[in-house]
């Protein structure tokens, strides 16, 4: 018998998941193992993109700049949003049964808190794009320390919400505010986590807008007094494109899965939120490697940075095959081996 007012820290994670009415499986169901193969499948993808973004931003000068720090912190936050996903995937299905609910909090403290970094980081970059275009300003002279006080807030922002849940938003003393998707959490922390990403999202729609509307203006006025009408029509089209990518990405990864979250925030009795929850989370975690394509891939020099260091690890692998099968043939002569790119060297070996 369930009492009101009484607190339920020794239960075990069973008695949650029957008080929400959520399923919690004893045997590997064929729809577990397709959630569990797809999550795996992108949380690799996610860490590996995500890692080769921060390797290019460490390794080339150019990109030691304020708008790259950004850049670089949405990476690494996906980077956790992967490795959070991937303990799940380790932690999910019939093994859910075994985990205490200490270990029930850090699983789901590790989703909310790099989720939450990756969004609010995209919001912040969205506030520093606005900053430089209204001001005309290039991205190198961007202030050091605004951008490092945007990062220290992401992250301090994101560990509020994912520490939260598991000291003082919970419902392990109030059972009838037990949210379905998350047996262990207020309904009212899902509202609010879909609520903030839903403002987040305004937000960017908001500053996208702004600066697309300016820089036409601007591209606009330029083209009146100088013949240039193919280049603005190209600036033009170039930038709604930018824009489209970068909401439309958002929307498409991130709607599905607020909607859900609010609908049970707010009890909705006949929503079957459950049937589609999993998936959802899985289209959400994609986000994280969807931001590598929008926010790093498109950067030509970014690009030309991947090549060189996907290269630099090809040619180390060939030579120590080569080394490896062949040690007699060595002469002692020095290759270097250059770029077509720039020209620059890669790397010194002996062969």
């Amino acid at each position: 018998m369930v009492s009101m007012g009484q607190c339920y820290y020794n239960e075990t994670i069973g008695f949650f998941y029957n008080n929400s009415g959520k399923e919690l499986s004893s045997h590997w169901r064929p729809k577990d193992v397709v959630v569990v193969a797809l999550g795996l499948t992108v949380s690799v993808l996610v860490l590996l993109t995500n890692l080769l973004v921060i390797a290019a931003i460490a390794s080339n000068r150019r990109f030691h700049q304020p708008i790259y720090y950004l850049l670089g912190n949405l990476a690494a936050a996906d980077l956790f949003a992967g490795v959070a996903y991937l303990f799940l995937m380790f932690h999910t299905g019939p093994r859910t049964a075994r985990l205490s609910v200490e270990g029930w909090f850090v699983r789901q403290g590790l989703l909310d808190t790099s989720l939450t970094a990756s969004v609010a980081t995209l919001l912040a970059i969205a506030v520093e794009r606005h900053r430089s275009v209204m001001a005309v300003q290039l991205h190198s002279r961007l202030p050091h320390g605004r951008v490092v006080m945007l990062i220290v807030g992401v992250w301090v922002a994101a560990l509020g919400l994912g520490l939260l849940p598991a000291h003082f938003w919970h419902c392990l003393c109030a059972l009838d505010r037990c949210s379905r998707m998350a047996p262990l959490l207020s309904r009212s922390y899902l509202a609010v986590w879909a609520l903030s990403s839903l403002l987040v999202f305004l937000l960017m729609v908001a500053v996208y807008t702004r600066i697309f509307f300016f820089v036409r203006r601007r591209v606009q006025r330029m083209a009146e007094h100088v013949s240039c009408h193919p280049r603005y029509r190209e600036t033009t089209l170039s930038l709604v494109k930018t824009v489209v990518i970068i909401l439309g990405a958002f929307v498409v990864c991130w709607t599905p899965g607020q909607v859900v979250l609010l609908l049970d925030g707010l009890d909705c009795k006949s929503c079957d939120v459950l049937a589609v929850e999993k998936y959802f989370l899985l289209l959400a975690e994609a986000n994280s490697l969807v931001n590598a394509v929008v926010y790093s891939c498109r950067d030509a020099e970014m690009r030309r940075t991947f090549r060189r260091l996907l290269c630099c690890l090809c040619l180390r692998r060939s030579t120590h095959e080569s080394a490896r099968y062949a040690p007699s043939t060595r002469t002692g002569a020095s290759t270097r081996i250059m770029l077509p790119e720039n020209g620059h060297p890669l790397m010194d070996s002996t062969l």
